[in-house]
């Protein structure tokens, strides 16, 4: 197997956990809002929205850029990249948003350990996060 489709496998495994991470983190186990429409999603009707593209690995899996989307914005609008930056401003502030559309300039190449690296770190989140939402729902619940 060449060099080239490790990376690329390693890459498709840490974008699913990171979306994964992110759609947990925004939604929960209940609904959110779209980052760029406003319309209410689930975990399971959204996707990992990215505000810079994910071609700019820089930015790829920045947790600012990246927001739980729906699918009619993220996949047939193009992102809805206007009602987007106007989401991440609500989020988090002007400065914020204009830190990751510099970010996305860096240069970023990340090699086959730092990409497992991250799955390992994003898995780790995902199932701290998943556990600590359970918790909270059985201790609402009481």
């Amino acid at each position: 197997m060449s060099g080239k489709s490790v990376r690329s496998k390693a890459i498709r495994k840490l974008d699913t956990i990171f979306s994964k991470y992110i759609r947990r983190r925004d939604c929960g186990y209940g609904y959110a809002p779209c980052i760029s429409c406003g319309k209410l999603i689930t975990y399971d009707t959204s996707d990992c929205g990215h505000y810079e593209n994910r071609k700019h690995m820089a930015t790829r899996y920045d947790e600012k850029n990246c927001n739980a989307q729906c699918r009619a914005c993220n996949r047939f609008s193009e992102g809805n990249i206007q009602g987007y930056r106007r989401g991440l401003i609500k989020k988090y502030g002007e400065s914020e948003v204009e830190k990751i559309e510099i970010r996305r300039y860096n240069i970023s190449k990340l090699s086959v350990p730092e990409i497992e690296i991250l799955s390992k770190h994003y898995k780790g989140k995902l199932t701290n996060l998943e556990n600590t939402l359970k918790q909270e729902a059985s201790c609402s619940k009481r």
